[in-house]
Formats: structure tokens, sequence, C-alpha cells
């Protein structure tokens, strides 16, 4: 077997034991180190060690000489230089501490003051209640981007308001899963932080060119939910004054200063202070989990069981990420040494497809991917094998970027495998259905890739912010 066919082996054997359910992190780790031995083994190299066993035979000097001739291959080198390259990563340094914001406001129970605040304020809207569930989802989806954490806390208190309000099922669920898979593309995002640690883009030209897509998707979004309730009454009806009270203006003004602006002024002071470059995204990750903990303990949501649980979740999901990131960089060098990234690269080539083509074939082996893989995974081990053709077909890392981010979006909202779906049952009353949040997901997940055609058509959605902050 040549090295290529060894380094596709290696591939296909990895897409195996993932669908068998072993641990991604480690499963790249294993197979990495394991091929990598092969790989980089050295006979010379590990003789230096072996020729002296003789002359100390039975001692415990033997014994370490045996384990240092065994170990005397460069894979473990390369091992220990990438796990240092990920710790030393300053672009990874800001995942912490957002997740640590994210968590922080997920625990400080500002998310239902927002929704009753929104919900009152939007009352004459049609569909005032998925309107006002929508957005909410879109700011509280920004300010953690963890999508279960999302769909879970909206699920508990929107679903059942939307249902005692008489909205249709479906479409209720639907607003819900849409609208909490939000933060994985709009800024301060932590998939556009590990895409700008793969590919090497700038996370600031990342966060600006984000930002319209975002808008442009949460715009579709908030048009269909207004457009089928005035074309579908019965699907949202219009809350009775017993549903939603009217407030005076003055109080309503109040309740959106303690609800919405503190989130809203987090939101924009860490944007902001990376757009106009007074922070880098380090520095303003720390001002989001300085800033979370002065909103937890203004709302005297701050105690020490949340705190815990907080750095709990913190340093599980960052370990999570950084070991990934661990195993697909020891993974990705042993099947580039192998040759494997040559064989795709020619592969490709020999199809002789047109930079479409090319997006649409890449866009849909991500979209598939993300039946079986979270959004981590499939950045950080597959999209790095399309980053080294971008350049053959002319394509921007940053717009390849912002298209994976929408297309993410589909991986939790693409059944059988939509997790959005699965939070939302986990925690809805028994009488819905998942066939029913299927359902209700599909418009949205139209609305998806309407937003992508949208931006491949007008590619100047990318990248007017980027250019108008920092230049061509």
């Amino acid at each position: 077997m040549t090295d290529p066919q060894l380094a596709l082996t290696m591939l296909g054997l990895f897409i195996f034991l993932v669908f068998l359910g072993f641990p991604i992190a480690f499963t790249l780790m294993a197979m990495g180190i394991g091929f990598g031995y092969y790989a980089y083994f050295d006979a010379d190299r590990m003789w230096r060690s072996f020729n002296r066993l003789d002359e100390l035979a039975g001692t415990w000097d033997s014994f370490s000489l045996w384990l240092d001739g065994f170990f005397n291959n460069r894979i473990f080198d390369l091992f220990i230089n990438q796990t240092y390259t990920v710790m030393s990563n300053e672009v990874l340094t800001a995942v912490p501490l957002f997740l640590f914001m994210g968590y922080v406001v997920e625990r400080a129970n500002i998310v239902d003051r927002l929704f009753t605040t929104l919900n009152i304020a939007s009352k004459n809207v049609p569909g005032s209640l998925g309107v006002a569930a929508l957005i909410t989802c879109a700011l509280f989806a920004t300010a953690t981007g963890i999508v279960g954490a999302v769909v879970t806390l909206m699920g508990l208190l929107a679903l059942p308001a939307m249902l005692k309000a008489r909205y249709d099922t479906s479409f209720a669920a639907g607003i819900i899963c849409a609208g909490g898979t939000l933060g994985i593309l709009i800024p301060p995002s932590i998939m556009l932080i590990v895409y700008a640690a793969a590919s090497g883009t700038s996370i600031v030209r990342l966060y600006a060119g984000a930002l319209l897509p975002g808008f442009l998707l949460v715009g579709l979004y908030l048009v269909y939910v207004v457009g089928r309730s005035i074309l579908q009454p019965s699907a949202a009806p219009k809350p009775t004054a017993e549903e939603v009270p009217d407030v005076p203006a003055l109080r309503l003004i109040v309740m959106i200063v303690t609800s919405f602006l503190p989130l809203a002024v987090l939101i924009l002071s860490v944007l902001g202070s990376i757009l106009f470059g007074l922070a880098t995204p380090t520095e303003a990750a720390a001002i989001g989990a300085l800033g979370g903990l002065l909103l937890a303990v203004s709302y005297r949501a701050l105690t020490f069981q949340r705190l815990r649980e907080s750095v709990y979740l913190t340093v599980r999901t960052t370990a999570m990420v950084c070991w990934l990131f661990v195993g697909s960089y020891t993974f990705s060098s042993v099947f580039s040494y192998l040759g494997g990234e040559t064989v795709i690269s020619e592969f490709v080539r020999g199809l002789d497809l047109s930079p479409l083509e090319f997006l649409l074939l890449a866009q849909l082996i991500i979209f598939l991917l993300g039946w079986p893989l979270e959004w981590s995974e499939i950045i950080i081990i597959f999209v790095p094998i399309f980053l080294p053709l971008l350049d053959m077909f002319g394509i921007d890392p940053l717009f390849f970027g912002i298209l994976v981010a929408l297309n993410l979006q589909t991986s939790f909202l693409t059944p059988p495998m939509a997790m959005s779906a699965y939070y939302l049952k986990g925690i809805a009353p028994p009488e819905v259905k998942l066939t029913q949040i299927f359902a209700g997901i599909m418009p949205f997940l139209f609305m998806v890739f309407l937003s992508m055609a949208v931006v491949y058509i007008f590619p100047q959605i990318v990248y007017y912010l980027p250019n108008a902050f920092y230049g061509n």
C-alpha cells in the first residue's frame, strides 16, 4: 500500500470510527499518532537506544532505554509541538472568555425579562409573540453562542407562552429552533473564532463580514414570521388584553432600559471594541466576561452555585475545543505527510469544476456532515481539507467562511439529526411531537438556503463592512 493510499485509509477509518460513536478528539489523536508512527518511522533513530540494551540487560536502565527507543519517533515531537501551538494560540484565548460571558448571562435571569418586554412592545405587530421570541433568541444567542442553551431556555420560556396563546405548534417550535442557532453566525461567535484559528483568517474581518449576512438571515426569519401571521392568522392569533396588557409608555421605557438595554450595551461594547480596533478579540472577550458578571450582580442573580456552574461549563467546553484542535492538527499533519492532501487536490483538479461548482460541492459536503457531527468538529477537522483548494478556484477564505457559517445553521435544523429539534423536544410538553417540530423547522431551513444564495449573488454583503473598516 502506497503512502497516499494509507492516508485515504486513515481518513476512511476515522469516519467509520466516528459513526461507531468513538470520542472524536481522542480518536483523531490516536489515529494521528498510530499512522504517524509508521509515517515517521526511522529505524536508525530507534536503534541508537537499542544498541546499548545488551550491556545493560536486566537493569532499570535497560527498561528506560527500551522505552526511549520505542518512543524515539518524530510523531511524538509533532504531537507535543501541536499541543503547544494550540496552547499559545492568541485567537483561541478568546474562546473561554466568550463562553464564560455566555454562561453567566444565561444564568442571570435576563432572558425572561427581555422576552416579556419585547412581547409587550411588539403587541400590535402580526405574530407579536413569535417576533418577540425570535428577537430574544437572536440577542440571547449572540450573547452566548451556545445553541443548546438558547433553545432549551427559550423552549422553557417562550414555547408554553405561544402554545397558551393558541399558536400553531409547528410554527412556534420552528421559531425557537431557528432563532436558537443564530449565535454560531452573528458575532461575537465562537464558531468564527474557531474558523479563524483553523484557517488563519483575520477574526476582526470575519466578525465584520458576518454582521450583514447575520442581519439578513434574521430579517428573512422575521419576514416569514410576520408574513405567515398575516396570511394565516390562525397560526399566530392576536393577543388579547388579558394575555398582553396595555402598559403606559413611561413604564414600557423603564422596562426596556432595565431588560433590553443592558444586554444590548454589553454586546455592542464587545463588538464595537473589536470592529473599531479599540481592543483585540481576546481583550474584548475579557470585557464581555467582566460585563456579564456585572450584569448578573446588578440583577442580583449571581450566586456561588451559578458562578461555579459557569466556570465548570466554560472549562469543559474549552477543553473539548482545544483537544479537538490538538487532535486535528496531529491528524492533518500526518495525513498531508502521507500525501492525502495532494490526492484530494489532484482529484478535485481533475473534476474540472468551476468556482461555483466547487462551492456547491463543498457546501453540500459540509451540509451532509452536519447530520452526524457538531459544528466544532466540522470546522476543525473537515473545513481545513477545503482550505488549500480555495486558491485553486480563486475563492477568498473570508467569503468561504461566511458561507460555511450560514451553512452550519442547517446542521442544527436538518432532520433526522436536527439537534435543535431534540433540544426542544427534551423540554417541550408531551403533546408536542418531534414530527411537528421538524415540520416547523422546514420553512426556516429554506430561509437559510435563500440567504446563502443571496450572499453568493451579492458578495458585497460580506465585503462591505470589512472593506469600510479595514480597507481592501
